[in-house]
């Protein structure tokens, strides 16, 4: 017992050290890379020194655990939480078990939906594969590593990543520690960052989608199209903007031919001209959509080549910075044709496609094949 309460007093003194590095965040800015030093040798008396005297308890304790050891087991987790660094604990996969809040923080990802996830998921396409790399040779125990990193939020942003293996008591495998820092700036802080994506109540996500789906259905009952073509630029525009920041309209199903784009208007990156001259037969995600006739809702897609690729021959997610996507055929109900394809892209920090919104595309698109459907009667 003697031990236990000498872990007990190790660990709040580590809590009073992390108050202080709290309070420490302003500082003038030439002064922060010494308190970013003093955070990260905090963390490794955590990894060399607190967790594994904690798993020595662990191991050593009687099997009726009293309930100090599960207050300190419990402060062990808080003090995780309350780093006023971002840290993440992840597998060998970069696959997200513990986030705590200034991670969510930095990230704009909420803890809930990190866990479970690759960390390397959040990241901009050409760090991935670097990142999971010295993700897996730390994890393997070839030491201790740091590289930067940009997540795809915010991709002008570097990111230091600084990674430190840890043995979690009674697993036969060794997890990773991730700090995250923007490299070169102020330490991050629950102020200063974007922070977490807003939970939005059911109620006004179902106001807002009845509100589209009733412009979507002014829009095609505002006055005849002329040809199919224009049916699908009517569609386009009202999602244009107040659903999607990029809609890409492709008519047909067999020969698949692009009518319509629309995007952002301050993109540098990719132009609207660049989607127009692409074929859509050399998009993969068009082209299934089109032949097997069922939606697509991607959320930080892993293929940088599902939409093909410009004519610089970069891939289109990429240089778009694409983090959501819906691919929706217009497929009528009675014979299940497809009339055409519609994609719709969310860009940076815009809050990700869920799956009421993909019914609700799902229902509209519906409407649109039908509409086109009427000009053939005529």
């Amino acid at each position: 017992m003697a031990q236990t309460e000498e872990f007990g007093e190790e660990l709040a003194d580590f809590v009073r050290r992390v108050a202080e590095l709290k309070a420490a965040r302003s500082v003038p800015h030439d002064d922060l890379p010494t308190v970013l030093d003093t955070a990260i040798f905090e963390l490794d008396h955590v990894a060399d020194q607190l967790w594994p005297w904690y798993e020595r308890l662990t191991a050593t304790g009687a099997t009726n655990t009293s309930s100090a050891d599960r207050q300190e087991q419990q402060l062990l987790k808080a003090i995780f939480q309350r780093l006023p660094l971002p840290v993440a604990l992840i597998d060998r996969e970069t696959v997200v078990r513990r986030l705590n809040f200034a991670g969510t923080n930095f990230t704009g990802v909420r803890a809930g939906y990190a866990t479970g996830r690759p960390l390397s998921g959040f990241l901009a396409h050409p760090d991935r594969a670097a990142f999971r790399s010295q993700t897996a040779a730390v994890a393997r125990g070839d030491g201790d590593r740091s590289l930067t990193v940009h997540l795809q939020q915010r991709p002008a942003v570097p990111v230091r990543a600084t990674l430190t293996a840890l043995r979690p008591s009674g697993e036969p495998r060794t997890a990773v520690l991730v700090v995250l820092q923007s490299a070169g700036a102020r330490a991050p802080s629950a102020e200063g960052g974007p922070g977490p994506v807003p939970d939005l109540g059911e109620t006004t996500r179902h106001a807002a989608l009845m509100d589209l789906l009733d412009a979507m259905t002014t829009a095609l009952l505002s006055g005849p199209a002329r040809t199919r073509a224009a049916v699908l630029e009517r569609a386009a525009r009202v999602l244009h903007g107040r659903f999607a920041d990029w809609v890409v309209a492709d008519e047909g199903a067999a020969r698949l031919c692009r009518t319509t784009v629309l995007g952002p208007a301050d993109q540098r990156d990719v132009r609207a001209g660049d989607l127009e001259a692409q074929d859509p037969a050399a998009c993969p995600l068009v082209v299934e959509a089109a032949r097997g006739g069922s939606t697509a809702l991607q959320v930080r897609p892993e293929d940088p080549d599902a939409f093909g690729r410009d004519a610089s021959g970069a891939p289109v997610l990429v240089r778009a910075n694409v983090t959501s996507l819906l691919c929706v055929p217009l497929t009528l109900d009675r014979d299940g044709t497809v009339q055409g394809v519609l994609t719709l892209f969310r860009t940076g920090p815009r809050l990700a496609f869920s799956m009421a919104e993909a019914q609700a595309m799902d229902l509209m698109s519906r409407h649109i094949a039908l509409s086109m459907a009427n000009l053939d009667r005529r």
